[in-house]
C-alpha cells in the first residue's frame, strides 16, 4: 500500500512539471552602448547645467557641469569600469574673465595742503517729520467661523 502512495506521488509530480511552463529569461545585451547629453541655458532663472555621457560596454565615462550659488562653475568629469571602479575629477571655473593685471603707474607728487583759513558754521540738522498716518486697510483674510456642534443624542444601539 505505501509503495503505491509513493508512486501516485511520483507520477503526480512528474506530471505537474511537464504542465508549468518554464520562466523565459530576458535578453541581456552582451554589449550596451549608448550616448547621450543634455544643455540648459535659462538667463529668465539662472539656470545653467549641462551632462553628457558615454558607454561603450562596461566602460562609462561622463562629464557634468552646474552653476554654484557663490557664482562659480562645478564640472565635474568621470569615469566608471570594472577594474577601477569610479572615479571623478572636480574643478571650479569663475563664471567671469578673469582681469588682466594692472598696470604699474609711477606714484603722483607729495603736495602740502592747503592751509584752513575759515572754518564753516556749525548747523543743527534739521528736526525728524513724523511720516504721515498709514489708513486703516481691510485685513487680507478673515479668520474661519467657529464649528457648529450638534448636541449629542443617545444612541439608540446602547442602553
Amino acid at each position: 500500500m505505501d509503495s503505491k502512495i509513493v508512486v501516485f506521488i511520483c507520477l503526480a509530480c512528474a506530471a505537474s512539471a511537464s504542465i508549468i511552463a518554464p520562466v523565459p529569461l530576458a535578453r541581456v545585451d552582451p554589449l550596451p552602448q549608448y550616448s547621450y547629453g543634455y544643455d540648459v541655458q535659462d538667463s529668465l532663472t539662472g539656470d545653467y547645467k549641462g551632462h553628457q555621457e558615454h558607454r561603450n560596454g562596461d566602460i562609462v565615462t561622463g562629464s557634468y557641469s552646474v552653476v554654484d550659488p557663490d557664482g562659480t562653475r562645478r564640472i565635474v568629469d568621470y569615469a566608471a569600469d570594472p577594474i577601477n571602479g569610479f572615479n571623478a575629477v572636480v574643478r571650479r571655473e569663475p563664471l567671469v574673465a578673469v582681469a588682466a593685471p594692472a598696470r604699474v603707474v609711477a606714484p603722483a607728487p607729495v603736495v602740502a595742503p592747503a592751509p584752513i583759513l575759515a572754518r564753516a558754521p556749525v548747523v543743527a540738522p534739521a528736526p525728524v517729520v513724523a511720516p504721515a498716518p498709514v489708513f486703516a486697510r481691510a485685513p487680507l483674510f478673515h479668520p474661519a467661523p467657529a464649528p457648529l456642534l450638534a448636541p449629542r443624542l443617545p444612541s439608540p444601539y446602547y442602553f
